[in-house]
């Protein structure tokens, strides 16, 4: 990638009139850009600046080298014998097999989340599978255009295959400048499905933004999807902060055998953009979600704490809420019909509690269960049906 391409792509493009046309049929699309449905409301920049480059914790990156699973093409010659299986590939990319498709989420096998080759967060292990060693994709799914999750040299090897994409509205500009045919990329408003073999694929509303450069912030959409079979149901949140949608997206396509959901890059100066842990425990209860599968973690620094708290806390929330976690190690594979990955292979660290460092997303107070004066939740008086109900 030359510095020339790296500089324009910085700067950032701006959709056509016609795409300006055709993102106007979005209710997502007001005044000119794509909006959250709940205002996002940011702490000083500055301030936020200035911790990410001079403060945050002594531990934000791996001081010894990380227990990954290298991976292969012979390790995925046998398909799930259960018709579901989940690898965590780092940070937010996923392979997952289901209804015998295989589908590749926010694959990202560049050194740097960035779109320069020596700036940006590095990230803390090479790629555990070569692209030339993938076995056959059916389908790639982006879920919005950062850095830490779409890819141009990825996405413009895993093209030249014939391998067809799937994008919220406005990605696929993105995809079209990179010399990558519309007929290629299928792209989706929020709530809007796409059917690959057995599955129903069904984009689904987050909280979050979009903006690969200076000025091109809210000019595509940005989503998680749900993926639904006969025999299985799996969420992927993307990114996003607490909303009100995670109760719809519930009600309209679980409960979920898996949910694979962020948990990491929090802070409370950001908290209208991504969940922390405690919250992303909320939503998946919210979402009707049985295995939880922490993402979004352990491969960039792209926050001010540790690199191990997220996930600590969240196994914390987890439990005092009852809900099964999975921690696989960077590239293992598993079958949630055989068991969960459950071993700690993270070094201990120390970290923050939620009560030393709280995360909170704005105007969703209602969508937590009252603590009384004894510190208990308040369930009394709720009907079962009711959502906000702790389970």
């Amino acid at each position: 990638m030359s510095l020339w391409h790296s500089l324009r792509e910085g700067i950032g493009f701006r959709p056509s009139r016609s795409d300006r046309q055709r993102y106007a049929n979005s209710p997502q699309w007001r005044d000119g850009r794509f909006r959250p449905t709940l205002a996002r409301k940011d702490g000083s920049m500055l301030t936020a600046a200035m911790k990410f480059f001079f403060g945050g914790n002594q531990h934000r990156s791996p001081d010894a080298p990380i227990p990954v699973v290298a991976r292969k093409r012979g390790d995925f010659d046998m398909p799930p014998t259960t018709g579901l299986r989940v690898t965590w590939l780092g940070h937010s990319t996923l392979l997952l097999e289901i209804a015998g498709q295989r589908i590749l989420i926010d694959p990202v096998w560049s050194e740097r989340a960035s779109g320069f080759r020596s700036v940006g967060p590095r990230r803390f292990f090479p790629p555990l599978i070569s692209l030339a060693d993938l076995p056959p994709i059916d389908l790639v799914v982006l879920s919005h255009d950062h850095y830490d999750h779409l890819d141009e040299s990825v996405v413009r090897e895993l093209a030249a295959r014939g391998i067809p994409f799937l994008a919220p509205l406005g990605v696929g500009t993105d995809l079209a400048r990179w010399g990558i045919a519309a007929s290629q990329c299928t792209e989706l408003d929020w709530w809007e499905s796409f059917r690959i073999g057995g599955i129903t694929i069904t984009a689904t509303p987050a909280r979050h933004f979009s903006s690969r450069g200076l000025l091109d912030h809210g000019q595509s959409l940005w989503c998680g999807f749900a993926f639904v079979s006969d025999r299985h149901r799996v969420y992927y949140a993307g990114d996003t902060a607490m909303q009100d949608e995670f109760i719809a997206i519930g009600e309209r396509l679980g409960p979920f055998d898996l949910v694979m959901i962020e948990v990491g890059a929090y802070n409370a100066l950001w908290a209208d953009v991504h969940l922390g842990p405690e919250q992303a425990v909320r939503a998946h209860q919210l979402a009707r979600g049985v295995v939880l599968l922490p993402i979004h973690w352990g491969m960039f620094d792209l926050a001010l704490h540790g690199w191990t708290e997220p996930i600590e806390r969240t196994l914390e929330a987890a439990m005092d809420a009852g809900i099964a976690v999975a921690t696989p190690r960077p590239g293992e594979s598993f079958e949630l019909a055989n068991g969960i990955p459950a071993e700690r292979w993270w070094p201990d660290l120390p970290w923050q509690r939620a009560a030393e460092a709280p995360v909170r997303s704005s105007g969703v107070d209602h969508l937590f269960p009252a603590v009384n004066a004894s510190g208990a939740a308040e369930t009394a008086g709720r009907d079962a049906g009711d959502p906000l109900r702790t389970p």
